[in-house]
């Protein structure tokens, strides 16, 4: 096909040409605005873990009031110092204390700042219903109350942030950027790949040639993120050999399968990257928690390599004693399955001596008094 076969040659060819282009773009449009506003629009809380410490006479009254609307997924715990742990392994988002006399309520900030709002707003209103209760009671039996009394309904009940967010990100916001860059800087790189690769003849080298340039990649773009992030004071605590790892798997993760793709049925593979980038950043865990996504956004944003990406970096950054080993199975199974496809796919068409569907475009180029040649490896 020659250039002048690819130019529009008619006002009737543009128009129709305009109008699918036009078409293709609203309905991309509606199908992620509708897309965006189903999972994030109104976001409701379900199966929230929080931990419960509590006399056992008290537990029946308390589960009933947490659970009742399928808001909380509660864990009972014998004391604070067990509940803490629990928050700090990333069990529990947080829990309340129910044995002294003034109720003591436990959050983490780190873990999501809605479901540290959510624990707050709830245990306030209870206490707040409670104290209003009373002094109802004392009301109707036209008792007094001393000071010390009124001061203690008066006062603000006790809340402890157990794994507190930074100062330099008070809003948590810092997970969703790192997750959106590395999912566009890896899909950008894929792509790019997926068009310098096939200028070459199929072959084991090519296939390894492929394989280190996207683990090149992924240790360049975690350290690159990695530098990035001191800039702004965010993850300067956590081990940073670490967090290198962690960055590198993801980004090889998001790179390798996308390229896996490309070399498995061809341009279209790189869509799989698009996916990762326009939709599992929104369900990655990283700006909306997954239990407050719907069942679909939940399930779907904890198994692809965004959602797993956020679950490990978040961990490692806040929470070093949760474990990381299923999220680090996920990113890895991307990762070894992208590498895979890459490699078999440059050595069963060199079997037969075949060459990629370019190199045979150049040839019709040459044929066609085009002087160019593909560069062959050996």
């Amino acid at each position: 096909m020659t250039d002048g076969d690819n130019q529009i040659k008619s006002v009737r060819q543009f128009r129709r040409f305009a109008v699918v282009v036009c078409l293709a773009g609203a309905l991309v449009q509606l199908a992620l605005t509708a897309y965006y506003l189903g999972m994030g629009h109104k976001a409701t809380p379900h199966d929230v873990p929080v931990g419960l410490v509590s006399p056992v006479s008290k537990q029946a009254a308390i589960l009933d009031l947490l659970e009742r609307d399928g808001v909380f997924e509660v864990s009972i715990y014998s004391s604070p110092a067990e509940m803490r742990e629990g928050i700090k392994r990333r069990d529990v988002y947080g829990g309340v204390d129910v044995t002294a006399a003034q109720p003591h309520l436990y959050v983490a900030g780190a873990a999501g700042t809605a479901a540290a709002s959510l624990l707050r707003n709830t245990y306030t209103s209870v206490i707040a219903q409670q104290n209003a209760q009373q002094l109802a009671a004392l009301a109707q039996q036209s008792a007094t109350i001393s000071i010390a009394q009124a001061q203690a309904l008066a006062m603000p009940p006790p809340i402890t942030d157990v794994v507190p967010l930074p100062a330099d990100d008070v809003n948590g916001a810092s997970l969703g950027f790192l997750t959106q860059a590395l999912a566009l800087g890896g899909t950008i790189a894929s792509v790019g790949l997926g068009r310098l690769i096939p200028r070459t003849r199929r072959s084991w080298a090519r296939g390894l040639g492929h394989l280190a340039t996207l683990i090149v990649y992924a240790l360049g773009s975690a350290a690159v993120v990695l530098w990035s992030m001191s800039w702004f004071g965010v993850g300067v605590d956590a081990n940073h050999l670490e967090m290198m790892g962690i960055f590198a798997l993801v980004s090889l993760a998001i790179t390798a399968s996308t390229a896996g793709a490309v070399a498995l049925v061809g341009p279209g593979g790189a869509l799989l990257g698009g996916v990762y980038f326009t939709i599992g950043t929104v369900i990655s865990g990283a700006s909306i928690l997954p239990e407050f996504l719907p069942t679909f956004g939940r399930v779907v944003g904890e198994n692809l390599p965004t959602g797993a990406g956020v679950q490990a970096v978040r961990d490692n950054l806040y929470f070093p004693d949760a474990p990381v080993a299923g999220h680090l199975i996920v990113l890895s199974l991307y990762a070894g399955i992208g590498c895979l496809l890459v490699l078999v796919t440059n050595f069963l068409p060199n079997r037969t001596d075949r060459v990629s569907e370019l190199d045979l475009e150049v040839k019709d180029r040459i044929e066609g008094n085009d002087v160019r040649q593909p560069v062959a490896i050996s």
